[in-house]
């Protein structure tokens, strides 16, 4: 017999004696304390496992659902293989589907036909159903990069041979099948396809959404909100990495190795100046005064609007640069929430009273005497910055809560310029598994922290979570409110964010809470070459906000 401490996702632990062998799926069935939703992966001794790993020793198991990072990948890619395996028997076994990008609270696919009709994306979901009720199992073989390089020289797909062959920091890779349908995988997926009932297909313009539950409300596949300007956003990011020949990992790798990435560079940036130059027009051409720019957690907002003012600047217009966090209310006048934290992020904590009343002085040629928050004493400093603009001078405003309406309540309406920016990571991994942009977002945030503030890698991922929140409450709700979309992804910017993240992301012990979701990062990472000369990015990149070096951004 082993001695087991099993925790639950609330904090909810049980002790007990079990046969040695058993696995975390079976102790679920004998738990007293059931939790509050479906348990997807396990982590035991702090390291991720299968629930049907077979476990010898004495051991802590921790359970994790669909809120946890890891067991979020395991339901979508466990999710994924269930969906080509359905195209492939309803379509047959030469059709392509390549899964792109996130869209609409799921992924955003494509079957590579002639043309795929409403009929047979239903056919595909009841197939997917089937397979569903028939519990069948998703087997697993863990190989070595040489191992994994001999299968796939013998079984293809060429894609991922190429991504393995060029990937020389990769270790292994599990190869899993459902049903004979193969693929690899770098996470543990789910034991079986009983596990995947919660999944809802629709077609979409040239593609099909494959929807599934989201980590806020695991239980169920959210309401259908269609996001038009972030789907634009993505078919513009894939012409722009077909100009720059690269859509997968290893067309980036075979860039880095063979001294490519110097174009791939200039390319990437250029490619950025022209969006901002043509923004900067779209700007001028509207006649609007009042220019809002939002985006979630290290989305470079801050290099992007220094960037725009500089091209409003060449258009012949004279920007006013001003940031909402010079609004906050006095630290001492914020009220704490129900739970009686106080939530700095929250639009409560902004004088919105305030900023409408000063902008709207700007705007008829009165004088304002603009804040600075003194983020040390908690308060807002006047006196500083007695400002007026002239009639045609626009106010670029950077801040998290620029789209949502009630930040720019009493404002004209008719003088709103909104522009929402996030990095759209259309580059993925190969066709089967994309690059999640969350994912991406925390790298830059990691390594600008550490080198900002001296904050670990440690401390990035332990305060994720609420940043996340955060986003889902004051930003992601209203990006729909833009007028135009900047997507400030760098192609090549995985390549060059791996040689700071890595070491950082190493130096995160087993003993450490944050080690499962480092290790995690880690593995994600071995996917890329680096990078090593970055000497290259002009000192005006977006990127540069992170890695340092900016002549926009302090």
């Amino acid at each position: 017999m082993i001695s087991l401490k099993i925790k639950l996702p609330d904090g909810r632990e049980e002790h007990g004696t079990y046969p040695e062998g058993i696995c975390a799926e079976d102790i679920l069935k004998s738990l007293k304390i059931k939790p509050e939703h479906r348990i997807l992966a396990c982590r035991i001794n702090n390291t991720y496992k299968r629930l049907r790993h077979r476990i010898m020793d004495d051991s802590t198991v921790v359970m994790c659902d669909l809120r946890d990072n890891y067991a979020n990948m395991s339901y979508q890619q466990s999710l994924s293989l269930l969906y080509v395996k359905a195209v492939h028997d309803i379509l047959g076994k030469n059709t392509e589907a390549v899964i792109a990008n996130s869209l609409s609270k799921g992924l955003f696919t494509t079957i590579r036909t002639a043309s795929v009709s409403e009929e047979q994306v239903k056919k595909i979901e009841d197939r997917m159903h089937e397979l569903v009720k028939m519990d069948l199992p998703i087997s697993e073989q863990k190989l070595e990069r040489d191992e994994a390089i001999a299968y796939l020289k013998k079984n293809g797909p060429k894609v991922d041979l190429n991504l393995v062959m060029s990937a020389y920091d990769l270790s292994n890779l599990y190869l899993c099948s459902l049903d004979g349908e193969t693929d690899f995988e770098k996470d543990h997926l789910l034991p079986s396809t009983g596990y995947l009932d919660l999944f809802e297909l629709r077609k979409y313009r040239n593609g099909v959404l494959l929807r599934f539950p989201y980590f806020v409300a695991p239980d169920t596949v959210p309401a259908y909100a269609e996001q038009k300007l972030l789907y634009e956003a993505f078919s513009e990011e894939n012409k722009w990495d077909r100009l720059l020949g690269i859509s997968y990992a290893s067309d980036l790798n075979r860039a880095v190795k063979s001294g490519e990435s110097r174009d791939t560079i200039l390319l990437s940036e250029a490619l950025h100046e022209k969006k901002i130059a043509d923004i900067a027009g779209m700007i001028m051409k509207s006649g609007k005064r009042i220019i809002l720019i939002a985006g979630p957690s290290s989305s470079g907002k801050t290099s992007f609007a220094k960037r725009l003012c500089i091209q409003l600047r060449v258009i012949g217009l004279h920007p006013l640069y001003l940031g909402t966090d010079d609004y906050f209310i006095n630290r001492a006048d914020v009220k704490p929430g129900p739970d009686g934290k106080v939530d700095l992020e929250a639009l409560s904590a902004v004088d919105t009273g305030l900023f409408a009343e000063q902008m709207n002085q700007l705007l008829s040629g009165k004088k304002a005497d603009l804040p600075e928050y003194d983020f040390l004493k908690g308060q807002k400093i006047f006196g500083n910055r007695i400002t007026s603009i002239e009639a045609s001078q626009p106010i670029v405003i950077e801040g998290i809560h620029g789209l949502n309406p009630k930040m720019t309540e009493g404002i004209p309406e008719e003088e709103k310029f909104r522009i929402y920016i996030s990095p759209l990571t259309q580059l993925n991994i190969d066709a089967h598994h994309r690059i999640p942009t969350t994912d991406a977002r925390m790298l830059r945030r990691m390594v600008r922290d550490y080198r900002t503030r001296g904050n670990s890698a440690a401390s990035t991922i332990d305060t994720w979570p609420q940043v996340r929140s955060g986003e889902e409450k004051n930003i992601f709700p209203y990006n729909e409110e833009a007028d135009v979309f900047f997507n400030s992804q760098c192609t090549y910017e995985l390549a060059v964010l791996k040689k700071y993240a890595e070491p950082l992301l190493k130096d995160i012990s087993i003993e450490m809470p944050e080690y499962p979701e480092a290790q995690r990062m880690l593995k994600f990472l071995q996917f890329f070459i680096p990078i090593l000369d970055d000497s290259l990015i002009p000192n005006n990149s977006i990127i540069r906000e992170f890695i340092g070096g900016s002549v926009l951004v302090d």
